[in-house]
């Protein structure tokens, strides 16, 4: 049973409350005092007639106002949405007290140290983190927090520590131990950073050849000349692009992008290099252009294997002199901007087939980095896979999700088609859809293949030969299209020509009927 005293101030009020409870031998469990004048008293629940007879002595005490029964007690409010508070939290929390023992904890830190409350509460947190000398440091009863890498299990977290100091009445302090915070990535990001280390950070990997990838791209930071990165689609070129940048002399300046692949080729001149007033229309105005628009910083060529001839050809002035025009002008522009180019594939084949212009090719290919595929890089799958499930808990404003041993097996022997970015869209789609807090191979959703398309067993008793080998052709195919959905990563695997693997597939109607180049063809001329 639960009474709320509202009164006057006056000294020894508590004490009358107090005699009255101990003349009816009532058990007081708690008591507290608000000093907007309210006294809250906590005790076991009454038989009507004895509450009958205590309630009117309480009104009786000189300076009393009234009395009444409340549902809780504000201390128990407080408790209760103080735990709702943790329990809501994406990160580990934790208190402990001046000796280094588990106080508080909230969901996400019992599943982190993977016990429950009642038997972690007063354990040394010492013996879960390790990499800090934790008593050492609350010995000290340090005035300033402070902001570690720790070790807990088998994983690397940043572990903020405040210090939680009490003051008194009378204005004097003493100290109370420190709440921690967990996190699986730093505080700051690391974009904010303006060293050339820090600018790749984000840049995760544990693999060897992306290690001298990234090792080349720093290097390469500094150096004020064209930049050609070649990868497949979704390896993160864009992403190395904006490291380059952040880690250069033009970090300051602006960095911006164009996607050469997504718009026809009179649309991309203009995004490029401006327009001047009716020039595309009676009513156009004048419009600037990206390398206007970022001149002192970089500008990204995303898909330049995309733009056509006749802008190869503008472009490749605008590097050798630094100059351009805006379409339906004839002033020269000067602009002084670091161009980035990304390519899917090998640009040099294009050359070799026409498509691309070699003199143009040698003047961007000044400074090269090959991305590497993820397939190519086990080691990275289930380090970027944490990674984003992380991500993705913060986005959605979850609790902590882990992957599963049998999940991290399932993820390790997809080859990821759709490298980086598909995993990254794979971790949040799951994320997103999982009601617990442990993904399952069942969670995780990836294109599959077809078990007709897995079977390379054929019936040949009434083929000829040339059809059995066309027949054998189009499942090797099949099977192998979804892994490499460029031909040039196709052909590269089966050993033959770009050229005899596009036909093949065309034949077989095998994946894209069209190339890119005719695509936006057919759209410039809609």
């Amino acid at each position: 049973m639960r009474l709320e005293i509202t009164c006057d101030d006056r000294l020894g009020i508590c004490q009358d409350v107090l005699q009255i409870l101990r003349d009816h031998e009532i058990d007081l469990r708690g008591i507290e005092v608000d000093p907007k004048g309210k006294i809250f008293l906590n005790f076991p629940e009454l038989a009507f007639d004895d509450f009958r007879h205590l309630m009117p002595q309480i009104r009786r005490i000189p300076n009393v106002i009234d009395v009444k029964t409340i549902p809780y007690m504000p201390f128990e409010r407080e408790h209760y949405e103080f735990s709702l508070l943790l329990s809501t939290l994406p990160d580990p929390v934790l208190s402990i007290d001046s000796k280094g023992c588990i106080d508080i904890i909230n969901d996400a830190g019992l599943r982190l140290l993977a016990g429950h409350e009642d038997s972690l509460k007063c354990e040394p947190l010492m013996q879960y983190v390790h990499g800090i000398s934790l008593q050492r440091w609350l010995d000290k009863k340090p005035q300033d927090p402070i902001y570690e890498a720790v070790t807990i299990g088998n994983s690397e977290y940043y572990a903020q520590l405040l210090p939680i100091w009490v003051n008194d009445e009378e204005g004097s302090t003493a100290f109370a131990g420190a709440v921690m915070t967990c996190k699986s990535e730093p505080v700051t990001a690391s974009w904010q950073s303006q060293s050339n280390e820090k600018a790749f950070e984000r840049l995760l990997t544990d693999n060897s050849t992306m290690k001298r990838v990234i090792k080349d791209a720093q290097r390469m930071a500094e150096l004020d000349a064209p930049l050609l990165i070649e990868g497949e689609t979704g390896v993160g070129k864009e992403l190395l692009a904006k490291a380059c940048h952040l880690a250069s002399p033009r970090k300051d300046k602006p960095f911006l992008a164009i996607n050469c692949a997504a718009l026809p080729d009179n649309v991309a001149e203009s995004e490029l290099f401006g327009h001047g007033e009716g020039s595309l229309s009676a009513q156009s105005t004048r419009k600037t252009g990206v390398l206007e628009q970022s001149a002192g910083g970089t500008v990204l060529l995303d898909s330049v294997s995309e733009m056509s001839i006749g802008l190869q050809a503008k472009l490749l002035r605008f590097l050798e002199d630094g100059v351009f025009r805006r379409i339906g002008e004839e002033q020269e522009v000067s602009v002084d901007v670091r161009v980035i180019c990304t390519a899917q594939g090998n640009l040099y084949e294009l050359v070799e087939s026409g498509e691309f212009r070699e003199d143009l090719y040698y003047r961007l290919n000044v400074l090269a980095l090959n991305v590497p595929p993820l397939r190519e890089r086990k080691s990275d799958i289930l380090l970027l896979a944490e990674h984003f499930v992380t991500q993705a808990c913060k986005k959605l404003g979850r609790s902590q999700v882990s992957l599963s041993r049998a999940a991290k097996e399932r993820l390790k022997r997809y080859q990821w088609p759709g490298n980086v970015r598909q995993l990254e869209n794979t971790m949040f789609r799951s994320v997103s859809m999982i009601e617990g807090y442990t993904l399952e191979p069942a969670d995780i959703r990836l294109p599959e293949l077809n078990q007709e398309d897995d079977q390379l067993a054929l019936d040949i008793d009434d083929m000829s030969l040339d059809d059995a080998v066309r027949r054998f052709e189009s499942h090797v195919l099949r099977r192998l299209y979804p892994s490499f959905p460029s031909t040039r990563q196709l052909a590269k695997r089966l050993g033959l020509s770009h050229t005899a693997v596009a036909n093949k597939l065309r034949d077989y109607g095998i994946g894209k009927q069209r190339s890119g180049r005719a695509r936006k063809a057919e759209r410039t001329k809609n």
